[in-house]
Formats: C-alpha cells, sequence, structure tokens
C-alpha cells in the first residue's frame, strides 16, 4: 500500500487513509480488543460495509492513516471529525488497531500531530473527544497531551453485560504551545 507524509512525527506519519485499507480495517473493528475500548463491539463491520466508510471520508478534511515511519507499516487512524471553521471546534477520534504497536507511544505522537495541525493550520480553537471510563491507558494518553475532563455522562454506554460512564475531554489552542509536525516548512 502507499502511503504519503503528510504530518511526519519521530517515529510515525499521518497519511491520508486508503479504501484499499478497508481490510485491515475491517478485522481491527471485529476485534473485541480493539472495539471495546471505543464502545463499538456491539458493530459488525464487513469489508464491503468498511470499504463504503472509507470511501465516503476519503475526502474528509482530516482523517488519516497512522504509518509507522521505519517500515511504512499501518497501525491505526486518527480523525478530526464535525470540524467547525465558524466556532473553530472539532472532535477527536483514534485507535491503534495494531495489537504489536500499542504501549510505545504511537497514540500520544499521532494526537500531538493531530493537535498541532488542528491548532496550527486549520485555526482550530477547540478539540474535544470521549472516552469510556475503562480505557484507562487512553485517559492517562489524553491528559499527557494536554486534554482536560469537563464532564462525564453517568452509565450511559452499555458493553459487555455492564454499564460505564462515557468521559467528556477537551483542549484548547491556548494550552497546546509545542510544534510537533517534524516536515513543517516554516
Amino acid at each position: 500500500m502507499k502511503y504519503f507524509k503528510k504530518l511526519v512525527g519521530d517515529n510515525i506519519y499521518l497519511s491520508p487513509r486508503n479504501v484499499e485499507d478497508a481490510e485491515i480495517f475491517t478485522e481491527w473493528m471485529n476485534d473485541f480488543e480493539t472495539t471495546d475500548y471505543i464502545g463499538r463491539s456491539h458493530q459488525l463491520m464487513t469489508v464491503d460495509a468498511e470499504r463504503r466508510f472509507l470511501d465516503k471520508h476519503m475526502d474528509d478534511e482530516c482523517s488519516f492513516a497512522i504509518v509507522e515511519l521505519e517500515n511504512d507499516k499501518l497501525i491505526g487512524t486518527i480523525s478530526l471529525e464535525n470540524i467547525n471553521h465558524i466556532s473553530r471546534t472539532a472532535i477527536l477520534g483514534i485507535f491503534i488497531g495494531d495489537k504489536p504497536s500499542r504501549n510505545k507511544g504511537y497514540g500520544t505522537e499521532a494526537i500531538r500531530l493531530l493537535l498541532d495541525y488542528g491548532f496550527n493550520y486549520l485555526n482550530l480553537n477547540n478539540i474535544k473527544l470521549d472516552v469510556l471510563e475503562i480505557n484507562e491507558r487512553a485517559i492517562a494518553c489524553y491528559k499527557k497531551c494536554g486534554f482536560k475532563e469537563y464532564g462525564r455522562r453517568r452509565k450511559c454506554v452499555f458493553l459487555d453485560g455492564k454499564y460505564y460512564d462515557r468521559i467528556n475531554m477537551d483542549i484548547l489552542k491556548e494550552e497546546f504551545t509545542e510544534k510537533y509536525i517534524k516536515n513543517r516548512n516554516i
């Protein structure tokens, strides 16, 4: 698969997503180890449905594949969704689907690259996300990137026979001061 180095970091880069990646995304979206933490285990994903999803979102302003810099291996996806250019807001979504690539800091690096892009190139002011309370690894990552909890919806997600809280977190442009994109020109 051919990927393009749109946003380059130290260990990964973010590339536009490819419809040809539908099979690997389908594998990840049918794996409880991935979907339990993003609250999507109740969904059945087929290759055709994933292909349609990727095709529909191919021209989205800010949807990326996360790719290892060393070997051009696809490991996950990250995006800014529901971008509102008037209010300057967006919603961040991410997951690392490739199990051997988890717990290596790639998610943190991908988020920092996307925040840099969102705040300094798209001129956003507020980026939010939602996370399930059981996803402690993700919560720690988001806090490390500067996100702060601003609320939660209690016991609103049913998963594996239990109810869980959905935590709301966000970060403001003024709270994000570092530069992470290595291939910027200025």
